[in-house]
């Protein structure tokens, strides 16, 4: 068994459920098993072979699923590449090297280098923000472009909410129910409530099965996040109970003064997709591509 999921069982249980929920994937689709350093790494390519290449890098206890409602939008635009995350619940190696090294970059390096990307625009979520920024700050050369939603890395780590979930989950399945939206914050409220339970189901299921990585993140320190010299599009959540939004706001444009960090009044760690807004940054040629 490996250590990242708590049982044999557990692994099997959230493997089965992870290949089920991909036969919905919406779009055509190429399933790659790349080779890298680190073991081999699960990707899905959606979208003309032709059209700019976009990598799309998920969250902490996550997997590819979590760009399931967003891939048809994207693939119409891009040649798609969804990475499952090496040590997360996906079809990836459970591989967790240290964060503080270099071998998050150099694991990256050999996914593009086999799907032949010298260049690529990167949109990720959460812990997907951190290596995001991690890759763009170490490798600036290959990032045409980020689009990010509340990263892990910039604005401090919070704790409270860590006592208020355990208090919640005391109370049953109503608690654990809470705490999970509670955690991804009033966002979920934009969706269906069919798509609510469906996302909140998933979160417990892999608490259950699946182990978090310990210990936080580390946080980019302002000389590197000064590397980031290319177009930058942040959405951060005002009410985010993980992650200091404002200070995530405040240290990106002190260090990328030609970064845009939009803070989202009444959405949390949760941000709601925002179509329109993101396809008009990826695809757009403005001033600031100069700094790429």
């Amino acid at each position: 068994m490996s250590d990242i999921y708590r049982s044999d069982a557990g692994a099997r249980l959230l493997r089965e459920r992870y290949l089920k929920e991909l036969e919905f994937w919406p779009v055509e689709n190429e399933r790659l098993h790349v080779p890298t350093p680190e073991g081999e790494t699960f990707v899905i390519a959606s979208g003309p072979a032709t059209a700019p290449p976009l990598v799309l890098l998920h969250g902490s206890g996550g997997n590819s699923t979590q760009w399931l409602d967003r891939i048809s939008d994207l693939a119409t635009r891009f040649r798609v590449y969804v990475v499952d995350v090496i040590g997360e619940p996906g079809l990836s190696a459970p591989s967790r090297p240290p964060l503080r090294s270099d071998k998050y970059a150099v694991w990256l390096d050999a996914v593009l280098d086999f799907l032949e990307l010298e260049r690529v625009s990167i949109m990720a979520i959460s812990f997907g923000g951190w290596l995001a920024l991690d890759y763009a700050t170490r490798r600036p050369e290959r990032v045409r472009r980020l689009a990010l939603s509340c990263p892990a890395g910039v604005g401090r780590a919070k704790k409270g909410f860590l006592v208020k979930a355990i208090l919640l989950n005391l109370l049953g399945r109503r608690g654990r129910r809470m705490s999970v939206a509670g955690v991804l914050g009033p966002g979920l409220s934009t969706l269906e409530p069919a798509v609510v339970t469906r996302v909140i189901e998933q979160v417990q299921l892999v608490s259950r099965n699946f182990r978090f990585r310990p210990g936080d993140v580390p946080v980019f320190g302002d000389d590197v996040l000064r590397e980031l010299t290319m177009p930058v599009h942040v959405l951060v959540g005002a009410q985010d109970v993980m992650f200091d939004a404002g200070e995530t706001k405040r240290r990106l444009e002190a260090a990328a003064p030609h970064a845009t960090v939009r803070l989202l009044p009444g959405v949390g760690h949760f941000v709601p997709a925002r179509p329109d807004e993101e396809l008009e940054f990826l695809t757009s040629a403005e001033q600031g591509e100069r700094h790429a």
